[in-house]
């Protein structure tokens, strides 16, 4: 298939493009380039993966006229930076993106898979939730999240089938790393300064999965028959893999060597815990084999982190974290406040 990526130069994307290029699928990848240079150790760009720069907001019909595919990726990525501003937010992620769908519809694309969240959950406790349960999002980045979801169900019919992979929290080495995910960056405190730092009281349920199990995700929606996906829903990852931030702490020390836990002096208590149920993409996705675990991962991105010599300060500064590029490329004028590129 030829297949649209946006976001294809993104944390999950750097993954992801190589896995489906493996498996014999024309890449075209579109990307504004906000964390170009922002690389984990040295650049390994595919030069012959055609790209379209582009900020989202600028489409045009014609470009998405010829695809099989669309894995739409791009967003503003996380909960601080949807917190940036929820103007922002809304434009982005959930204004462009339908009109990306909208394009894509117009075009004849048959195929449109939607990097949602179970962020989308929220508020949620105690229960085991599964993709019919109510969302109950509490940042701007999960009320948009759950805007398009409802906004491409009602493009849904014969010929377009969207599909919502709503991922757990992401974890494991890329080439785009980001540090602002909780087992990344319990292990890059740990790596640098010896301490596991803990920014709630660890009580907080997360379902985390690894990037490249997310990918695997992706590829098996974009195989399967049409039957098995259309205008369907799934968790993504492993139900035995829902933890509370203190256990991923825990699973953390037991990685890396010597390394002590250490409440933050304002760790209080995170409103966003949530348990997911995974048995749907387990038992009805054909072809996803999810391949990591967090402690195998965690051994991983230690020793990662310990070849390149990853410092206190990287773990602090805008190479890794989203929000702190942002803000760089802002404070140097050659961002608007508007994230659109001032210079070239």
């Amino acid at each position: 298939m030829k297949i649209l990526v946006t976001g294809h130069d993104g944390y999950i994307g750097a993954v992801l493009v190589p896995l489906f290029r493996s498996r014999g699928h024309e890449i075209v990848g579109l990307d504004c380039e906000l964390f170009g240079g922002c690389n984990f150790g040295p650049d390994e760009s595919d030069d012959s993966v055609e790209v379209l720069k582009r900020d989202l907001r600028e489409l045009r019909r014609g470009d998405i006229a010829t695809f099989d595919a669309v894995v739409h990726l791009a967003a503003l990525s996380n909960d601080p930076l949807g917190n940036l501003d929820a103007g922002l937010t809304h434009s982005i992620n959930y204004e462009a993106s339908l009109h990306l769908a909208e394009l894509a519809k117009e075009a004849g694309c048959p195929r449109f898979l939607f990097s949602s969240s179970c962020s989308t959950y929220g508020a949620a406790g105690e229960a085991m939730l599964d993709e019919a349960a109510e969302f109950n999002p509490v940042t701007p980045y999960a009320v948009e999240k759950v805007r398009l979801e409802q906004a491409l169900a009602g493009l849904a019919d014969d010929d377009f089938s969207p599909v919502y992979l709503r991922n757990a929290t992401a974890y494991g080495l890329s080439p785009k790393l980001r540090i602002d995910l909780v087992l990344n960056n319990l292990v890059g405190w740990a790596t640098t300064t010896g301490k596991i730092k803990l920014l709630s009281d660890g009580s907080p349920w997360r379902p985390i999965v690894h990037a490249e199990d997310i990918s695997r995700a992706f590829l098996a929606a974009a195989e399967a028959p049409r039957e098995a996906v259309h205008d369907e829903a799934f968790n993504v990852g492993r139900t035995e893999h829902n933890y509370r931030v203190r256990d991923i702490a825990e699973i953390v020390a037991g990685a890396v060597p010597g390394a002590e836990l250490e409440m933050a002096p304002e760790a209080g208590p995170d409103k966003r815990s949530y348990r997911v149920d995974f048995t749907k993409i387990e038992t009805r996705l054909p072809g996803f084999e999810p391949q990591w675990d967090p402690r195998r991962s965690a051994e991983r991105l230690h020793a990662a982190f310990r070849d390149v010599g990853l410092t206190a300060a990287d773990m602090e500064g805008p190479s890794f974290i989203r929000l702190k590029r942002l803000e760089e490329l802002i404070a140097a004028g050659r961002l608007g406040r508007d994230l659109r590129w001032r210079t070239a």
